[in-house]
């Protein structure tokens, strides 16, 4: 009971402090910051906003505030593509890498049966989201940002949010184009 109160609370406070943040932004000029601020600031903006929809996501099924038809893969070739194009390859061996190559961490998302396959692609649509929530809203601030004369600022945050929101999503959706080839051959099989 205390994650699901506590994590939306922790939601919270990211929110307010992104909030003040960015208000702070919008009334100095770029020229009142220094290199070093504006690449603190345009790492934790991005950090904050993907908190904001992280957390709730660890306790609540977030996802589900998208219809089904949203996670449903209608083009997976041109999907593929852009993956490739990008690198997202390079970014999940990163990832595997740095913190999902353990096994206790994998066994979250999936434990090798089954019954597993619902809960895998419970957890890549709750990520999704998460993600999506985010890179919408960073996009948002950070053209706030730009409009107010902070170019640094918006690119390097620009960079954070491609980065940390939107090759997540990416990831997530090539995941769900495995997903649903299993289920398709699973539903096959069974009578």
């Amino acid at each position: 009971m205390g994650k699901k109160i506590g994590f939306p609370l922790l939601s919270l406070f990211l929110a307010f402090r992104s909030y003040e943040m960015v208000k702070g932004l919008l009334q100095v000029s770029s020229n009142g910051l220094t290199v070093f601020q504006s690449v603190i600031l345009a790492f934790l903006i991005p950090a904050f906003l993907t908190g904001v929809f992280a957390f709730p996501g660890f306790v609540f099924a977030t996802s589900r505030l998208l219809p089904d038809a949203y996670y449903q893969i209608r083009n997976p070739k041109l999907l593929k593509r852009v993956y490739g194009l990008l690198g997202v390859e390079f970014f999940k061996r990163m990832l595997l890498f740095a913190f999902w190559g353990k096994e206790k961490y994998r066994k979250k998302y999936f434990d090798g049966r089954q019954s597993g396959i619902m809960q895998l692609d419970f957890q890549t649509r709750q990520s999704e989201f998460g993600h999506l929530g985010a890179f919408i809203l960073i996009a948002f601030v950070s053209f706030l940002l730009l409009e107010k004369g902070h170019t640094l600022i918006f690119l390097m945050i620009s960079v954070v949010n491609i980065i940390g929101n939107f090759y997540p999503i990416l990831l997530q959706r090539v995941h769900r184009i495995r997903i649903q080839r299993i289920t398709d051959t699973i539903s096959l099989q069974i009578p």
